[in-house]
Order: C-alpha cells, then sequence, then structure tokens
C-alpha cells in the first residue's frame, strides 16, 4: 500500500504546482471592456491573435451531459497569439521551448466573485522564456490600463 500512496502523493503534487506557475490580475472592468483591452494591446504590439478559445462556453455546455450542477465560470476565454521575433530568439535559445508557443492570456470571470474580471497567463522557467513572460505581463496589464 506505500507504493500507491507515494504515486498518489506524486500525482497530486504537479497539480497544485501548476495552479502556483502563473500570474494573473483582477479588476472591476467588464469581461467585455478585459477582452477588447486584451486585443488592443495585441494588436498594438504588431501581434495578430491566432485564435480565441471558448473553455467557458465548452463547459457550460456540456455541464448537465457530464452530470455535473458546478458552474465553473460565466465567462472563459484565452486569447493565443505569437511573436515571430521573440519566438525565434526564444527557440534559437533552446529548441524545446517550441512548447510554449503560442502564448495564451486568460480572461475569466467566476460565479462566486462575478464582480470580479480576472486575467493571467502561465510563469514561464528561468532563461529565455522570462522575456515572453515579460510581453505577456505588459499586454495583460496593458489591457486593463494598469501602469507598466
Amino acid at each position: 500500500m506505500k507504493p500507491l500512496i507515494l504515486l498518489l502523493a506524486l500525482t497530486a503534487a504537479p497539480t497544485t504546482a501548476l495552479a502556483q506557475d502563473m500570474v494573473s490580475y483582477d479588476t472591476d472592468q467588464s469581461f467585455e471592456d478585459v477582452t477588447f483591452g486584451l486585443e488592443s494591446a495585441i494588436l498594438d504590439r504588431g501581434l495578430v491573435v491566432d485564435s480565441v478559445s471558448h473553455p467557458g462556453d465548452m463547459l457550460e455546455r456540456t455541464r448537465a451531459d457530464l452530470g455535473s450542477d458546478v458552474v465553473l465560470f460565466l465567462e472563459a476565454d484565452v486569447y493565443s497569439f505569437c511573436s515571430a521575433t521573440l519566438s525565434r530568439k526564444v527557440m534559437e535559445a533552446d529548441p524545446m521551448n517550441i512548447r510554449f508557443c503560442p502564448y495564451d492570456i486568460f480572461v475569466m470571470v467566476r460565479p462566486d466573485t462575478a464582480d470580479v474580471t480576472t486575467i493571467g497567463f502561465q510563469s514561464y522557467p528561468d532563461g529565455a522564456m522570462k522575456e515572453v513572460e515579460a510581453l505577456l505581463d505588459s499586454i495583460a496589464r496593458a489591457a486593463i490600463g494598469m501602469d507598466e
């Protein structure tokens, strides 16, 4: 039985660590205002939004089919984009940085804090990817009007 306990401990640890490996900001601005600000901040840097995923809609649409009564998000989108210049730089430093591309910024509103919109992104390992993290941070902060 001890190996099973060890296995459970090892599989639970990454989930906890992953939840902490992000940067996020809360604002009282509406979801629509934050997503508009995010799109503008991305475009202002000469970047193009590759896609917008709607995990909040998908989770709500499938909630009953999966037997859940838990509403996770009132609204939740993930914006994906890339920078050719920065991506080339970080992948020349380490080709395995491909695993981080495209770069994502999420925007969400939770039911328990309906008057708060959260914008954020994953943090990256030390080294070249910290420059990408700095870009994402500047975009997220610009989206909600925080001083850079």
